[in-house]
C-alpha cells in the first residue's frame, strides 16, 4: 500500500509566481514544470512570450539531481519505479493546488516536466482545462483516472524534435500510441530540433494557448 499513498510534497517557499497573491484571485492559473536536473527559474523564462491572462506557477521539483531538481528518479530507474515515482509527484503536486484559488488550471512541462503535465491529467483530469508537454513523454503503466481522461478528453499540445537522443524512441512511439485516445491531441514534430524549444514551436504553443484563454 505504500506506493499507492506515497506523496512527494512540493516546497512552496521555492514556487515562482509572476504575481504577487493579491493579484491572483479570479484569474487562470498556468503551472510551469521544469525537467529533469533542472529548477523552477527555467521555464519561468517563456513568461514574456506567454498570454497575460493566466498568474505563472513555476514549481520546483521534489527530488534532488544533479546541480537541480527531479520528479522522479532516473538513475537504475525500470518502468515501474518510474510510475511509482511520477504518482508520488502527482499526488504532491494535486496537495499544493488545493490551497492555490484559480479559475482554472493548465499546464505547461518540458521534458519530465512534460510526462508529469500528461500524469497529472492521468490523476485528476476534471481539474486541469489543458496541458501543454513539450519534449514529453507518456509514463509508462496505469494511472487512476486514465478511463477518466479518455472520456474528457481535454486539449494536450505534445510538441517533439525529430532528433532529440534524450527522450527514448520507444517511449515516444508509446506516447504516440496512447495520447489520441485519451486527449484531444495538437500534436507537432519540428525538423532538425534535438531536446530542446524552438522558436516555431513556441510560436505554436502561443497559438494553442491564445485559443485556450479566448
Amino acid at each position: 500500500m505504500e506506493g499507492m499513498s506515497a506523496m512527494q510534497l512540493i516546497d512552496e517557499s521555492a514556487v515562482l509566481w509572476s504575481a504577487p497573491e493579491a493579484e491572483r484571485a479570479d484569474r487562470p492559473l498556468l503551472v510551469l514544470l521544469h525537467g529533469y536536473g533542472s529548477h523552477e527559474g527555467d521555464l519561468f523564462g517563456l513568461a514574456p512570450h506567454l498570454p497575460l491572462q493566466p498568474v505563472l506557477a513555476s514549481v520546483r521539483a521534489p527530488l534532488r539531481a544533479g546541480p537541480g531538481y527531479a520528479w522522479y528518479e532516473l538513475n537504475g530507474a525500470t518502468n515501474e519505479s518510474r510510475s511509482r515515482g511520477a504518482d508520488a509527484a502527482a499526488r504532491g503536486l494535486l496537495h499544493w493546488l488545493d490551497g492555490v484559488r484559480a479559475t482554472s488550471v493548465g499546464l505547461l512541462g518540458f521534458s519530465q516536466g512534460g510526462a508529469m503535465s500528461i500524469h497529472l491529467m492521468r490523476h485528476a483530469p476534471e481539474r486541469f482545462a489543458f496541458a501543454v508537454s513539450l519534449a514529453g513523454f507518456v509514463v509508462p503503466g496505469e494511472a487512476p483516472a486514465d478511463a477518466r481522461l479518455a472520456e474528457l478528453a481535454p486539449p494536450v499540445f505534445w510538441g517533439r524534435g525529430t532528433h532529440d537522443t534524450v527522450i527514448p524512441d520507444s517511449f515516444v512511439e508509446a506516447t504516440q500510441r496512447w495520447l489520441p485516445h485519451h486527449v484531444t491531441l495538437t500534436e507537432r514534430i519540428y525538423e532538425g530540433v534535438g531536446h530542446s524549444v524552438s522558436e516555431p514551436e513556441l510560436a505554436d504553443v502561443l497559438t494553442f494557448l491564445r485559443a485556450q484563454y479566448a
